[in-house]
């Protein structure tokens, strides 16, 4: 009981921590900030490509992140069951894009080898808090999300990817 209410008290001092940090940079109904930047294969990623025809998941996180590592089987989860589905105006879907704040490459891989991160779509300068995709979204703190429509427009901006899954829910086609 005393370990319960210990992690209950831990949990209310991080969201009351980071309640002061709502992203005020993107707003709901803008375009969202293209990215291009390095896969751990060392290719480029294109967000705008991969969002063509697709719903995408933008999620902000890092290996070295607790509260993000903590929250990726939920992401995974979420991914696995939308991942196969029909969505409204969306001709590819969805899927989910990660933007690692990481500085060791070997980490990163790791981290997403550890978690089961299958999705095709990672991306990261390695700049850890000087991250220029992080710098583009205003993010100050991880885990951050954003979902994104298939025009390219923010419909949704989350401190954490699993918050997204009762608005992907109303995408799904019936």
């Amino acid at each position: 009981m005393k370990k319960i209410l210990s992690t209950i008290a831990l949990l209310g001092v991080f969201v009351a921590a980071h309640a002061q940090y709502n992203n005020t940079f993107i707003k709901v109904g803008q375009k969202a900030p293209d990215l291009a930047y390095p896969t751990p294969e060392g290719k480029t990623l294109k967000l705008s490509e991969v969002n063509k025809g697709s719903y995408v998941l933008l999620d902000f996180w890092a290996s070295w992140c607790g509260p993000c590592r903590h929250a990726n089987p939920g992401l995974v989860n979420m991914y696995k069951e939308y991942s196969t589905k029909k969505f409204k105006g969306a001709k590819k879907g969805f899927t989910v894009v990660s933007v690692s704040l990481d500085k060791s490459k070997d980490a990163w891989m790791a981290a997403i080898k550890q978690d089961g991160l299958t999705w095709p779509n990672h991306m990261s300068d390695l700049g850890q808090w000087n991250s220029q995709p992080a710098a583009a979204y205003g993010v100050q703190f991880i885990p951050q999300a954003f979902l994104i429509d298939p025009s390219g427009k923010i419909i949704g901006v989350y401190h954490a990817a699993e918050e997204a899954e009762s608005d992907i829910k109303k995408l799904v086609k019936e």
